[in-house]
């Protein structure tokens, strides 16, 4: 193995390693808007995904052997990226902010990342088959994170509001039909025509039940450095690198990467807004993370045998 192909394939760890970090600190920026400046949720979803769309559009118009209009000549693919835009889109990214508003970046970003359970049972209802054991085992360890993470291991109370379990729960199955929907407009179209059209259809969707244009909040430098962190780093950059490192090693390597995610939102959390993590919000949330990794291994598993599951998605919505 030549010394540019070992380069190669440290930068593609680092850049998939920073994807998963940025997406992280996005949750704990959107909790310090929430929490500390009274943004409210929708508002920013809204301005999240106009912002971000328009840029991810304009970068796949300007690049080579574009396809951004492509996608618009056959009526099923139009028909699909709308689909995409306003149900998919608008629902992964309304219902996990909203989850953060109501507790914490934290224990919404880990509650979100069971979302790739319910893809490996809808698959095995749609493939007519039944899961492999690591599957099985996923799904124990994904019901185990979650009951110490909202409970802290006790059969009578919540540690975290009911609501909140609600729209974390909700922010995963949003999740996985987000991740299983454009399956096969990403076989035919790139990743940045595709999430692009659905972050701009989106906005403009949820704009007309939002009203964007009425300020949000108290705006300050702190505001706008968050708010920008959520756009840029959140959203434009981390999206950028990600896709660069699959390049180097692969989507399969680069998903369990992203399992720091919920690490960084946590650590950042603690860090910055005092977030109280208590030993069993850590055992929660490493056995969530565990059970992430176990599912895109089973992927390799299961690859000569059914459809790919695709565990892995086209952006965070975090």
């Amino acid at each position: 193995m030549s010394s540019a192909t070992d380069r190669q394939i440290i930068s593609g760890f680092i850049m998939a390693l920073s994807a998963a970090i940025f997406w992280g600190i996005s949750g704990t920026c959107a909790q310090f808007l929430f929490e500390q400046r009274n943004v409210d949720p929708a508002w920013l979803v809204s301005w999240r995904m106009l912002i971000a769309g328009l840029i991810l559009v304009t970068f796949a118009i300007v690049r080579k052997n574009s396809d951004v209009w492509k996608i618009w000549r056959k009526p099923q693919d139009a028909v699909q990226v709308l689909l995409f835009g306003i149900l998919g889109m608008v629902a992964v990214q309304f219902t996990y902010f909203y989850s953060i508003s109501l507790s914490n970046a934290a224990t919404a970003t880990v509650l979100q990342y069971i979302g790739p359970v319910f893809v490996v049972a809808f698959y095995a209802v749609k493939n007519r088959r039944w899961p492999i054991f690591m599957e099985y085992l996923a799904l124990i360890l994904a019901l185990t994170g979650t009951f110490l993470l909202v409970t802290h291991g006790t059969w009578d109370s919540l540690v975290i509001s009911e609501a909140a379990v609600f729209w974390g729960i909700l922010s995963a199955i949003a999740l996985a039909f987000y991740t299983i929907q454009p399956v096969q407009l990403l076989r035919r179209y790139s990743a940045p025509t595709v999430t692009g059209w659905g972050m701009l259809i989106g906005g403009i969707s949820f704009s007309i039940y939002t009203n964007p244009w009425e300020s949000s909040g108290l705006w300050d430098l702190g505001t706008w450095a968050a708010f920008s962190y959520i756009i840029l780093f959140g959203t434009v950059i981390s999206f950028s690198i990600f896709l660069a490192s699959l390049n180097f090693i692969g989507a399969q390597t680069a998903s369990l990467l992203c399992s720091v995610e919920p690490l960084s939102a946590a650590l950042t959390a603690v860090i910055w807004l005092n977030l109280q993590f208590t030993f069993m919000d850590w055992l929660g949330t490493f056995v969530i993370i565990i059970t992430v990794v176990i599912l895109t291994l089973a992927k390799k598993v299961k690859k000569s045998k059914l459809p790919i599951t695709p565990v892995e998605r086209p952006l965070s919505p975090s």
